[in-house]
C-alpha cells in the first residue's frame, strides 16, 4: 500500500488555501464580520456578527441585507446606497443601533471595503463592525494627533462621505476651478472653502467671506465692488469692495442663492471680463480673483422660478462639491467629539478628561438637523453643565440627551418613564451586577450604596435577576 505524501503545514495556514480558518480568526477576534455580493445579498454573516445584532447567520445569510432591521430601522440601507453608487467610494463606514433583547440599546459601527475581481468589476463588500464602547475602548488612539486622514485642515472626519469630500476639495485646488459647495446649515461649508483656498496656489493671498443673505441688495452691491466717495448718502469716502480685497486671492460667497437677478448680471459680468467699477465709478478696475460660492438653496428651483439667471447658475456651477449632512455620516461623531473637547480645553477654565459612554451613545442617537455647528454647540452646553471631568447626558441640550424614555416591566409587560439619567443608572446598576455575577453585596460596593438601596433601584428600575440571566 502506497504511503501518502506528508502533509504541508504551512499549507494548513494558508488563509487563500484555507478560508475557513480566517473565518475562526474573525470569530476570535470579537469583532463582527460579513461579506455581501455586487447586489447587496448577504454571503456570509460571522458568529461575531450575530452576537453584535442578535440574528442568527441562518436568518439572514441569502437576504438583501437592506432588508435586515436592527434597532426597528433598515441600518444597512446606507451600505446598499453606497453599493449602487455612481462613482463607488473604496470605503464606506457603519453606524446603527442595535434595540436587544433585554431592553438596553448598543451603537455599532464598521468598515466595509468594495472587493473587485482583476478587471475592476466589482464583485461585492467586505466589513467588519463592533460596538461604539469597543470602539471608544480605544480612546487613547484617538486622542493622538490625528494623521491626514481624519483632517483637512479644519475639517475633521473619517467617515467615507468625507474622505470623498476631501478628494474633490484637493482637485479643485490643484485648478483654477469656480466652485459650488452644497448642502444644509452647519455641514461646514466655509470651512470647505478655506482649505480649498489654503491647498491652493492662492493660499498665499487673501481670503474673504460675504454672507450674501445677511445684507440689503443695494449694501450688498457696494459690499462686493465698492464705491466712490459721494456716490450715495453716507458714502462720506471711497470704499474698496471684497472683488477688490481679495485679489490674488479667494473670494468666498455664502447663500449666493440670495442674490437677486439685478445684482447677478453685474457680478457674472465681472467674473467673465474681470474687471470691476465701484459703485458711482467709471474707471475700470483689473481683479484676479477665484471664486467659491456655497447655498443650501435648491439652485435648480431657483431657476425654474425665475430667481436665479440661467447663465448665472452655470456660471457658478462649474465645479460642484457636496456637503453630506452630519446623519448621515455619524461615524464621524466620536472624531469631532474629541476635537471639540480638546479645542474647549484650550479655551475654558474647565478641564474635561472625557465624554462618557452613555453621552457619546445620545449624541449618536441624536439626528442632529443642525449638522456639526450643532454638535460643537451641544459640547460647548455640556461645559458649562459638566461637573467633575467627564460629560454625562444630563450636561447635553435637553433635546440632545432625551425626553424620558419608556422600559418593559418584565413581569407585567407594562412600561414605565425614566429620565436620561435614570435610564443610565440602570444600565450601569445592569453591567456592574454582570460582573459581580449578581452578588448584590459586591455589586452595591463596587457602586458605592447600600445593599439597601441597590434593591430598592433594582425594584424602581424593573431589574429582574431571573429574566436578565436568562437573557
Amino acid at each position: 500500500m502506497p504511503t501518502p505524501p506528508p502533509s504541508d503545514p504551512a499549507g494548513d495556514l494558508d488563509f487563500a488555501q484555507r478560508p475557513e480558518a480566517l473565518s475562526r480568526l474573525l470569530d476570535l477576534v470579537g469583532d463582527g464580520a460579513f461579506s455581501v455580493d455586487a447586489s447587496g445579498h448577504v454571503i456570509a454573516w460571522s458568529h461575531g456578527a450575530e452576537r453584535l445584532t442578535e440574528l442568527a447567520s441562518d436568518v439572514v445569510v441569502g437576504r438583501p441585507i437592506a432588508a435586515i432591521r436592527v434597532g426597528g430601522d433598515h441600518g444597512f440601507q446606507a451600505l446598499v446606497d453606497w453599493l449602487h453608487a455612481d462613482a463607488l467610494p473604496p470605503h464606506f463606514t457603519l453606524a446603527f443601533r442595535v434595540g436587544r433583547r433585554d431592553g438596553r440599546s448598543q451603537h455599532v459601527v464598521g468598515d466595509v471595503v468594495a472587493m473587485r475581481d482583476d478587471q475592476g468589476e466589482l464583485q461585492g463588500a467586505f466589513g467588519t463592525m463592533r460596538t461604539l464602547s469597543d470602539y471608544l475602548g480605544n480612546r487613547e488612539a484617538v486622542a493622538e494627533p490625528a494623521g491626514q486622514e481624519d483632517h483637512l485642515l479644519s475639517l475633521v472626519a473619517r467617515s467615507a462621505p468625507m474622505r470623498e469630500v476631501f478628494r474633490r476639495i484637493r482637485l479643485a485646488a490643484n485648478s483654477e476651478v469656480t466652485t459650488l459647495l452644497t448642502g444644509e446649515s452647519g455641514t461646514g461649508k466655509e470651512l470647505a472653502a478655506r482649505a480649498l483656498h489654503e491647498l491652493s496656489s492662492r493660499g498665499g493671498g487673501p481670503f474673504l467671506a460675504v454672507n450674501c443673505a445677511a445684507l440689503p441688495e443695494g449694501l450688498l452691491e457696494s459690499e462686493l465692488f465698492g464705491h466712490e466717495k459721494g456716490a450715495f448718502t453716507g458714502a462720506v469716502r471711497e470704499h474698496r469692495g471684497v472683488l477688490e480685497q481679495a485679489d490674488h486671492g479667494t473670494l468666498f460667497l455664502d447663500e449666493i442663492g440670495d442674490i437677486g437677478p439685478p445684482l447677478q448680471v453685474k457680478l457674472l459680468r465681472a467674473l467673465q471680463e474681470r474687471r470691476i467699477r465701484r459703485v458711482g465709478g467709471v474707471q475700470e478696475i483689473p481683479i484676479d480673483v477665484r471664486l467659491i460660492t456655497a447655498t443650501n438653496k435648491d439652485l435648480d428651483q431657483l431657476v425654474a422660478n425665475g430667481a436665479m439667471r440661467e447663465d448665472f447658475y452655470y456660471r457658478i456651477r462649474v465645479y460642484e462639491i457636496a456637503m453630506p449632512p452630519l446623519r448621515e455620516r455619524k461615524s464621524d461623531i466620536p472624531l469631532l467629539v474629541e476635537h471639540f473637547r480638546r479645542e474647549f480645553n484650550a479655551q475654558k477654565e474647565a478641564r474635561v478628561r472625557a465624554v462618557g459612554e452613555a453621552a457619546t451613545q445620545r449624541l449618536m442617537a441624536h439626528d442632529w438637523p443642525g449638522n456639526v455647528r450643532e454638535l460643537r454647540n451641544a459640547i460647548e452646553h455640556a461645559y458649562v453643565s459638566v461637573q467633575g471631568d467627564t460629560i454625562q447626558p444630563a450636561d447635553l441640550p435637553r433635546n440632545v440627551a432625551g425626553s424620558p424614555r419608556r422600559i418593559e416591566d418584565p413581569s407585567t409587560g407594562e412600561g414605565i418613564a425614566l429620565s436620561p439619567r435614570e435610564h443610565d443608572e440602570r444600565d450601569r446598576i445592569l453591567d456592574t451586577l454582570a460582573t459581580h455575577a449578581w452578588n448584590r453585596t459586591t455589586t452595591a460596593q463596587a457602586l458605592g450604596m447600600s445593599r439597601v438601596t441597590l434593591w430598592k433601584k433594582m425594584r424602581r428600575y424593573r431589574i429582574d435577576e431571573g429574566v436578565f440571566r436568562r437573557g
